[in-house]
């Protein structure tokens, strides 16, 4: 992106000069366990299956002695045919324009709040009581 910027230049000369906005992005990748709070983050360069795909593996070692449903929603990168889910993940798909849905998306606001990303994680990740006060939706707590 181009924007043209003031610049210094010499009285009755009007220089173009532009400014190059350069913005970079990162991806979060998150999942939590509402019952109790636990949180696993990945943060990552694109939103691609590749990405994806190292979420998941990472998510499967971590917990690998338990089953999990991931709630996702409907991004490509989430039902690619070359996404290879471990055993103990299942995929749990959102109807589309439901967000509401996940209980993540809640927690994805609290994060949004904070300034720098990085700090917010780790303050999420050692909070769990705050995690369960957001993420546990009425309809999640009667199912544990």
């Amino acid at each position: 992106m181009n924007r043209p910027r003031p610049c210094w230049a010499a009285a009755g000369i009007r220089p173009k000069v532009a400014a190059q906005l350069i913005r970079e992005y990162i991806y979060l990748y998150g999942a939590v366990c509402p019952k109790d709070g636990t949180c696993v983050y990945l943060i990552m360069p694109t939103s691609d299956t590749a990405c994806f795909q190292a979420f998941l593996d990472v998510l499967s070692r971590k917990f690998a002695r338990h089953d999990i449903l991931l709630v996702v929603d409907g991004a490509p990168n989430h039902h690619s045919g070359h996404l290879i889910v471990p055993d103990n993940i299942k995929l749990l798909f959102l109807p589309p324009y439901a967000p509401e849905l996940n209980p993540k998306e809640n927690l994805w606001e609290e994060i949004r709040e904070k300034i720098l990303l990085k700090e917010a994680v780790l303050y999420i990740e050692r909070n769990p009581k705050i995690v369960k006060s957001i993420t546990s939706f009425p309809y999640i707590a009667k199912s544990f």
